[in-house]
């Protein structure tokens, strides 16, 4: 597959669902590769994450492990009808990985669906209760919807989380701006204002950098 082409991620998906009961995990070299193409995304590579990719055996290429890396490559060039696909297809393999439910709502805010996105991503909260991003992103997309009492709670439940990480996200993400600016963002922001450093408003998305990716020993 060339750079930019699109798999038939439904018909791949449907395939390894049909034949297999639990996901493995990648084994030498494919995971060697998919290690590598992480890599290459941490330095902004996307082209070359991407070609890395190619190198991974067309039998694994619908791999979870390798569909949130192909997420990632894809976000990087606004491609995000078919993030929105990727993220389905992840869900479909292995629905409790809470990555294809975060991204997918992800894609769904970034397509101006932000509406769709808060729900899809409303009923599984209760299900990852030690994910902030799960709660962080509803408050955004509340925050989005000028629905800023839900916003706030939403906010507070990541902060029970992970307080430290959420406040500074928080604080410099665009997407929690109308919080901001209401009444009730201004007392809520109050208990948080620290003057982020640049480090923290460069990475103040919510997205999940791309994991990094080890080959493990097959399974007795």
């Amino acid at each position: 597959m060339k750079t930019g082409q699109k798999p038939d991620l439904e018909k791949t998906v449907l395939a390894i669902i049909g034949c297999v009961t639990a996901i493995k995990p990648l084994q030498a070299p494919d995971c060697h590769h998919l290690s590598a193409a992480a890599g290459w995304l941490d330095l902004g590579r996307h082209i070359e994450a991407n070609e890395e990719l190619q190198k991974i055996a067309p039998e694994n290429a619908a791999h979870p492990d390798v569909l949130e890396v192909l997420w990632h490559i894809n976000a990087k060039t606004g491609q995000w009808q078919f993030c929105v696909e990727i993220a389905a297809a992840i869900i479909k393999l292995d629905a409790e990985r809470s990555f294809g439910w975060i991204h997918s709502s992800i894609a769904l805010h970034k397509l101006k669906r932000t509406r769709e996105a808060f729900d899809q991503l409303r009923p599984v909260a209760d299900r990852f209760p030690n994910v902030w991003r799960i709660p962080y992103a509803l408050a955004c997309y509340c925050a989005q919807m000028e629905r800023f009492i839900e916003s706030q709670l939403w906010l507070q439940r990541a902060m029970a989380v992970d307080r430290e990480t959420v406040r500074r996200t928080a604080l410099a993400d665009p997407d929690l701006q109308p919080l901001w600016a209401s009444m009730v963002g201004k007392i809520v922001k109050r208990g948080l204002t620290v003057d982020p450093s640049p480090d923290v408003r460069r990475n103040s998305s919510f997205m999940l950098s791309a994991p990094r990716y080890h080959c493990r020993p097959s399974a007795n």
